[in-house]
């Protein structure tokens, strides 16, 4: 399953006031709306692809104390197009744009971060 992981704890209350809709035009991508739970542990990303097909899913952000982890709602497990990896990337990215003390710790999109890879 891709994912992204982060090594610090995000504030989904604060980064929901912050957040903006994604919009890519080539491969078509679109992250438009978030959903936080009440206890700001989880939220929910509404994505659309479109590339040689139509994918509608959510991306899911989970965080602790200690990590924020980036992947596909496994309720909405689409193909694993480039393009829907792609969008993962780039919230991860917008993230790290926010937040530039977050860094990547672990991932399996690396090729679509287009950020170093850290010695493991």
């Amino acid at each position: 399953m891709p994912h992204v992981v982060l090594d610090k704890k995000l504030n989904l209350f604060d980064f929901s006031i912050l957040f903006k809709p994604l919009f890519q035009k080539s491969p078509l991508i679109k992250i438009h709306k978030m959903y936080v739970d009440s206890e700001g542990t989880n939220a929910l990303f509404s994505t659309i692809v479109i590339d040689d097909s139509h994918h509608e899913f959510f991306i899911q952000v989970m965080t602790n104390d200690d990590r924020t982890t980036i992947r596909l709602l496994p309720i909405t497990d689409p193909q694993k197009t480039d393009a829907v990896k792609q969008s993962l990337a780039n919230l991860g990215l917008e993230i790290q744009r926010h937040y530039p003390d977050m860094k990547v710790i672990k991932s399996n999109l690396w090729d679509y971060l287009k950020i170093p890879i850290p010695n493991e």
